[in-house]
């Protein structure tokens, strides 16, 4: 659909998901890096890339969990007014915890902006149901690609969500959810402060994951594989990075209990001393 309407590169911010990246790659998209500082996303380096499209989290940026900031926001407004397109990924806004809601991009400029999210972080991944609002000049194109891509998703668990949302189950849902997230990030940050104690801990405010940045020179994919090794799954911040920097990691905390989460990090520290970056 891009590609059709003469679009061939899509910024990314950088550091970025790598997984985002991907898709836009297989799509044969180039994808030249932004970076992001604790703003979000550096428009200047954005209109310095000449893409014509970006793909952004202004939210909750994945994966260091800054918000765009409102000068950011209107620079890259006016970004937008002079032709460029803005793909904003909602991927979990709903989950906060120590800061109110951040309007999204697509309520600002919806001629510019297409808005997509999901319920995958807010009820299961396994339903696959996600949803995009485009604007005008691109909606018949994207109806005809999703229709061509797999003819539609499933009705019925569309209709459930439709329920619960029009029935207040959804939001209560949500409550519970974030007091049990909160939990789980606040023994996170613990652990942490307890077996990291050199780590930089990035976006504790909302989400399901921290990023912990780390001084020194090693490698985080060997950080990385040596957790693997004692049963602890992580993300090497390098995965998601285009540019060199800072090694870290993306920890997730949605899915373990306080106690996991606890021995998890006690394991990561462990496997940290033995590198001894």
């Amino acid at each position: 659909m891009l590609r059709a309407d003469g679009i061939h590169r899509v910024a990314v911010e950088d550091p970025g998901s790598l997984g985002a990246r991907q898709h836009l790659r297989h799509c044969g998209l180039d994808t030249p890096p932004v970076p992001v500082d604790t703003d979000g996303v550096r428009v200047d380096e954005l209109r310095a890339t000449g893409a014509p499209a970006v793909l952004l989290t202004p939210a909750h940026q994945f994966p260091t969990g800054v918000v765009l900031g409102g000068e950011r926001r209107r620079e890259l407004m006016r970004w937008a007014r002079a032709g460029g397109l803005i793909i904003e990924d909602d991927y979990d806004a709903e989950h906060r915890y120590d800061r109110p809601p951040v309007p999204a991009l697509r309520s600002m400029l919806p001629e510019h902006v297409c808005y997509a999210g999901s319920v995958s972080k807010l009820l299961a991944p396994a339903l696959r149901v996600g949803w995009m609002l485009a604007p005008p000049a691109y909606r018949d194109a994207l109806v005809a690609a999703k229709r061509f891509t797999d003819l539609g998703n499933a009705a019925l668990p569309q209709l459930v969500l439709a329920h619960l949302m029009e029935s207040g189950e959804l939001e209560r849902h949500l409550r519970q959810v974030r007091r049990r997230h909160r939990r789980r990030r606040d023994a996170m940050i613990r652990a942490i402060r307890a077996h990291l104690p050199g780590a930089v801990a990035h976006g504790a405010a909302a989400g399901l994951h921290l990023t912990v940045t780390f001084d020194g020179d090693f490698a985080d994919a060997g950080l990385a594989r040596a957790a693997l090794a004692q049963g602890v799954k992580t993300q090497p911040l390098s995965w998601h990075s285009q540019r060199p920097g800072r090694p870290g990691l993306v920890l997730g905390y949605a899915a373990s209990t306080p106690t996991d989460i606890a021995e998890g990090i006690a394991l990561i520290g462990e496997a940290l001393r033995r590198l001894g970056p």
